[in-house]
């Protein structure tokens, strides 16, 4: 085994006692917290849906508490303004003069919680920063810090007091993960915690510590980067996307920028298995949550009750696997 090898090896280790840490605090979830981690990996970020009370907040904050990064979390709320997240010039009376205060975008990991609570003018504060890593001021860009990341939580688009989010700040977004309700076992050990003095606003009380810095992280991403992928699986992803183009049930298929997303994805995921090229099946299993918000269904197949998902299983069905 070389030296880049070992070391590769060391870095999954540090990922796996990241997903040992997040435990400690939430219960289940897996899919969850491996979609967090791919989407750190791969330089992304992530939008997790659920109704409310199945640990959307608690799981961003753990996965951060468990990180040596800084971390900040904006409450999103209809009176929430672009400024409050930016930042903006405040005037200094002893100075005389204006100066910048940051928002709590300057941060490495943003939890942008209920995103779809607030309208989409202050939503869209988030694109320039998400897109670029850098927000302008009064016509002065400042960059942000590296790494970013935005871990924005919201609830499904029929509850009350929600916002549709935008396809442009959807698409800012490489994974949307869906959180159901826990399974009965998963349910009785969260109560079963409770009970015996949980407190899941006391994090280090429950025993999380940070087991990954910054430093183990670039070097983790740049192994990522490494990854390979040979000319079948990149026509393969781009027939999956262009199948999703020429679905009859969908009015807005996978954009260019969907299919780079899912490759980003895809050797995340393969070097968590330790994998030094990406397959098919690595690309199969990052389909669905880089895909599917990016797909607009046609107002028929909503009224049908057609889910982006089906959609999508239905295309990986259809495509030809290369062999």
């Amino acid at each position: 085994m070389t030296d880049a090898q070992l070391h590769s090896s060391d870095l999954r280790g540090a990922f796996a006692q990241l997903r040992t840490e997040v435990g400690k605090a939430v219960v289940g979830q897996d899919a969850a917290v491996t979609g967090l981690t791919i989407a750190l990996l791969a330089g992304g970020h992530v939008l997790l849906e659920g109704v409310p009370g199945v640990a959307k907040t608690l799981l961003v904050r753990t996965f951060s508490h468990a990180l040596t990064l800084d971390t900040k979390r904006v409450q999103f709320t209809p009176d929430l303004m672009p400024g409050d997240i930016t930042g903006s010039l405040v005037y200094d009376s002893k100075a005389g003069e204006f100066e910048f205060r940051e928002g709590p975008v300057f941060t490495n990991i943003l939890l942008a919680d209920e995103i779809n609570r607030t309208p989409p003018k202050t939503q869209s504060a988030l694109l320039e920063a998400m897109e670029e890593r850098q927000v302008s001021v009064d016509g002065v860009t400042r960059k942000l810090p590296v790494p970013f990341m935005v871990a924005a939580t919201m609830n499904p688009i029929e509850y009350e007091g929600t916002y549709t989010l935008p396809e442009a700040q959807l698409d800012r977004f490489l994974l949307k993960l869906v959180l159901d309700l826990p399974e009965r076992t998963d349910e009785v050990e969260v109560l079963t915690r409770h009970a015996a003095g949980f407190n899941p606003r006391d994090l280090a009380a429950a025993g999380v510590t940070a087991v990954l810095d910054a430093a183990q992280l670039a070097a983790a991403q740049a192994a990522v980067a490494n990854v390979g992928a040979n000319a079948d699986v990149l026509g393969y992803a781009v027939d999956l996307a262009r199948a999703t183009r020429q679905s009859p049930s969908v009015k807005l298929g996978v954009s260019p920028r969907g299919s780079t997303a899912l490759l980003a994805a895809s050797k995340a995921w393969a070097w968590l298995q330790g994998i030094d090229a990406i397959t098919p099946d690595h690309v199969q299993a990052m389909v669905l949550p880089v895909w599917r918000h990016r797909i607009q269904l046609r107002p028929e197949a909503e009224l049908e009750g057609v889910s982006a998902d089906a959609i999508l299983r239905s295309i990986l069905q259809q495509v030809q696997v290369p062999i």
